[in-house]
C-alpha cells in the first residue's frame, strides 16, 4: 500500500510549505499521555506504507524524539544557514535536542521558543529533492505559545489529539481540541492511548485507565476516533532503546494498531480539499523570516 500524498488545504489563507505536502500537528491537553511515543510510531507507520515522512520535535523544553529514534550528534549544514535532517528507521527528524546537550535546560520565554520552532521548520532541508508527504509535529502538551504560533504561521493540514481514556485526561484533551477549532486547524481525529493492557502471563485484558473515554469524547465533538492503542511494556522498552515498536517488531499487535491508526489518519486527511504547490516554489527552499 503506497501513501504518496497530495497537498491538502491548511488553515486560513496560508499556503503549503514548498517542501512538505502535509504538516500534521500531534497534540495533547496534558503531559504523560504518550503523545511523543504515538507521534514517532505514527510517523514510522506512515513510512512503512510507502510515504516520505519526517517528524519535528516541537517540544523545545523537553525534546524526546532523539532518544526515541536512537539519534545523537549534531545535524550537518551544507551552507552554514540551512540544516540537514537526521535520519533513522526510514524517516527524517529534527529537534532542538540535536543542537544542545541532553542535560541543558531550555530556559526560554515564549517568543524565543516559538522562534526556535519556526527556524527549525523553515531552515531544515526536508525531503531532499522530492520533499515530504507528511511532517508530523510533536507539540508540547497544553495550549500555549508554541501551539498558537503553529496555528498562526505554519500551514497545518490537520491536527491529531492524543489522550488516555481516563476522565482527567479527556477533560484536558477537550481544551486542545477546542483550541485547534478556534484557530481553524482541522481536527483529523483522536487517538486513545493506553486503552487496554493484556497480561503477558494469562492474557487477561485490563482497562487500567478506564474504558471508552476517547470514544465518548469523539462522539461528543463529532470527530473520528482514529485508534485505540495498547498499554504494552514493549512499546516503552523499544522507545527507550531508540528502536520504536513499529520498527523493531512490525508484525506485532501493537505495531499493527499504530499502522491501522495511521491509515485512518490518512483517510481523514484525504477528506480535506486539495491544494496545489507551484512547481517553481517546490524547487526552492523558503527563506526563514523571524517572527
Amino acid at each position: 500500500m503506497s501513501l504518496r500524498a497530495v497537498a491538502r488545504a491548511p488553515q486560513g489563507a496560508l499556503s503549503p510549505n514548498p517542501r512538505i505536502r502535509n504538516i500534521i500537528a500531534v497534540g495533547s491537553g496534558k503531559g504523560g499521555v504518550g503523545k511523543s511515543t504515538t507521534a514517532v510510531n505514527l510517523a514510522l507507520a506512515l513510512a512503512a506504507d510507502g510515504a516520505r515522512v519526517g517528524i519535528l520535535d516541537a517540544d523545545v523544553y523537553g525534546p524526546s524524539v532523539p532518544t526515541m529514534l536512537g539519534l545523537s550528534g549534531k545535524p550537518d549544514s551544507p551552507d552554514g544557514k540551512s540544516i540537514l535532517p537526521m535520519r533513522a528507521h526510514g524517516i527524517e527528524a529534527m529537534s532542538i535536542g540535536f543542537l544542545v546537550e541532553s542535560d541543558t535546560p531550555m530556559i526560554w520565554r515564549g517568543p524565543m521558543a516559538t522562534s526556535a520552532l519556526t527556524q527549525l521548520l523553515n531552515d531544515t532541508l526536508w525531503g531532499g529533492d522530492e520533499g515530504l508527504d507528511y511532517l508530523l509535529v510533536d507539540l508540547p502538551p497544553g495550549t500555549g505559545d508554541i501551539q498558537l504560533t503553529l496555528s498562526q504561521k505554519i500551514p497545518v493540514a490537520g491536527a491529531v489529539i492524543v489522550t488516555t481514556p481516563q476522565d482527567v485526561a479527556t477533560l484536558d484533551a477537550r481544551k486542545a481540541l477546542k483550541m485547534f477549532e478556534k484557530v481553524e486547524v482541522a481536527v483529523l481525529g483522536l487517538v486513545e492511548n493506553m486503552a487496554q493492557h493484556v497480561c503477558s502471563n494469562c492474557g487477561h485484558v485490563e482497562h487500567l485507565f478506564g474504558s471508552g473515554g476517547g470514544e465518548r469524547m469523539a462522539a461528543q465533538y463529532g470527530v473520528p476516533l482514529l485508534g485505540s492503542l495498547p498499554l504494552e511494556i514493549g512499546i516503552r522498552e523499544q522507545g527507550d532503546a531508540g528502536v520504536p515498536i513499529v520498527a523493531s517488531a512490525p508484525e506485532s499487535a501493537a505495531a499493527q494498531a499504530y499502522r491501522d491508526t495511521a491509515r485512518r489518519l490518512v483517510v481523514e486527511l484525504e477528506r480535506r480539499p486539495r491544494v496545489s504547490i507551484p512547481i517553481s516554489a517546490s524547487l526552492c527552499r523558503p527563506e526563514y523570516r523571524p517572527a
